[in-house]
């Protein structure tokens, strides 16, 4: 299968993943702070943590699996440029502390995600 049509086709489902799961975030909780983008990229540093450290730990695994699941899906998934732009509109809107809370949790629970994915794939697949 072609390496751009296994790219397409995973940056679809995580797209469409996005969109559900904040959906539903925000369904749930709505106020200043954008709950949907923070989990959707913390889970999405977590979930790059541990499928890097799979791909890195069995080099035998076919490379479309990692285009599939890391350029395509977390792709398509995680949303920095959504974070960007709400952190954007959180100053523009006079809410500097939701936008320096939203930003330091996010770089720190996003590092935090990625190791912790990494730690618990090299403990599963050594």
């Amino acid at each position: 299968m072609s390496k751009y049509l296994v790219v397409m086709l995973g940056g679809a489902v995580g797209a469409v993943s996005r969109f559900l799961l904040g959906s539903a975030i925000m369904r749930i909780y709505s106020t200043a702070f954008p709950l949907g983008t923070f989990v959707i990229n913390v889970t999405g540093s977590f979930l790059i943590g541990v499928l890097m450290t799979l791909f890195l730990n069995r080099p035998g695994i076919h490379s479309n699996w990692r285009l599939f699941l890391v350029t395509g899906i977390l792709g398509g998934y995680t949303t920095f440029s959504s974070f960007e732009w709400e952190t954007l509109a959180a100053l523009r809107n006079g809410a500097a502390s939701v936008a320096v809370v939203y930003v330091a949790a996010s770089a720190a629970l996003g590092l935090a995600g990625a190791w912790l994915g990494s730690v618990i794939a090299g403990r599963l697949w050594p």
